[in-house]
């Protein structure tokens, strides 16, 4: 039957692009926001290639559209735990790295990741780091996510409306990995949530920024790049990857197995790794750049600032989201559960 369903996969994806093979256009879907869209004409201008740019919310979204069927994307941006289960479900074409030259400008840092160790389908586009976003002028020596659970802050703390980003903070409280499978240890993060949910003034989503450059809070789960911004608005504002650990995190570049253009794929992915476009998309997003070339000629208060570029010690603590597969069912219950108590 499986054998059956590719067979058919495979006609549809011949007829579907025998109709367009011609055109020259390349269909790009990608996070919110999350792109220079200067970039995108200079590349049409640069090469007659025409791009339809879709935007999604989460790598969650993504998946559930592109998996479903009935997409024309060709290169995709998301996450790594996502490429992960891409890779393993067939999703996903290898990329041609003849016509990728640019790849010479990534970072050693960022090849040979663990959900792709062989550089086969994907490029690093932008890295990051979750933690806490803090007021100077109202707390001082924050290094732990214990400090999340103080009751001194009561209705000044903001958890971040993500299953696993929340969760993770919980387990790595607790000593454990952001990429558990045991259902105990799951079950004592689901408490430790629970026991903080009486002191948090909200979960929140992109609205954090908000807040807490307007001093709303005093504490907040943050994105690195987030918290860079917010600094940047907010000079009484810090930002810290707590001693326990936490996610880092790369979004990538892939091209879709089903993508009718994977040349023009291809040669996209390419040039969004010159270190001039790179440094443009790093500049616009905030976030960390991937490109070492581009790293050299941002300005000294953006790539010194520890918040865009941590430490080796304290990049070493980090760990990478992994695709749990069917047990994410498990931290599925676990979060409506925590939504659900007063």
């Amino acid at each position: 039957m499986k054998f059956r369903f590719l067979i058919l996969l495979a006609v549809f994806i011949l007829i579907g692009c025998s109709k367009n093979n011609d055109e020259k256009i390349l269909n790009v879907y990608n996070y919110g926001d999350y792109v220079d869209e200067k970039i995108l004409k200079m590349f049409t201008n640069e090469t007659g290639i025409k791009i339809n740019y879709d935007t999604f919310a989460t790598s969650e979204d993504a998946y559930t559209k592109i998996k479903n069927g009935g997409t024309n994307y060709d290169v995709v941006i998301i996450s790594d735990y996502m490429i992960e289960r891409m890779i393993k479900e067939n999703l996903l074409e290898p990329l041609d790295f003849s016509l990728i030259e640019n790849y010479q400008f990534i970072h050693s840092r960022f090849k040979n990741l663990s959900f792709d160790p062989e550089n086969k389908f994907s490029v690093s586009y932008m890295w990051g780091s979750v933690g806490i976003l803090y007021n100077k002028t109202m707390v001082d020596n924050v290094h732990s996510w214990k400090i999340l659970w103080d009751e001194k802050y009561k209705n000044q703390i903001f958890m971040y409306d993500s299953q696993r980003d929340s969760i993770g903070v919980a387990l790595k409280k607790l000593g454990y990995s952001l990429n558990t499978r045991d259902i105990k240890e799951l079950y004592e993060a689901k408490n430790e949530l629970v026991k903080q949910k009486k002191i948090v003034q909200a979960y929140v989503g992109d609205a954090v920024k908000d807040k807490m450059i307007g001093n709303e809070g005093t504490l907040a789960i943050s994105y690195s790049g987030d918290a860079l911004f917010c600094q940047s608005e907010n000079s009484d504002l810090d930002y810290v990857i707590p001693i326990e650990g936490s996610n880092l995190w790369f979004d990538c570049a892939v091209i879709l197995k089903t993508s009718c253009h994977k040349s023009f794929a291809n040669l996209f992915i390419n040039f969004l790794c010159q270190p001039q476009i790179a440094l443009m998309n790093t500049q616009y997003i905030g976030y960390s750049t991937v490109n070492s070339e581009a790293l050299k000629k941002l300005p000294d208060e953006i790539k010194n600032n520890k918040i865009y570029w941590p430490s080796d010690e304290e990049f070493s603590r980090c760990e990478i989201f992994h695709d749990l597969g069917e047990f994410i069912r498990q931290y599925d219950i676990i979060w409506t559960e925590i939504l659900a108590e007063d």
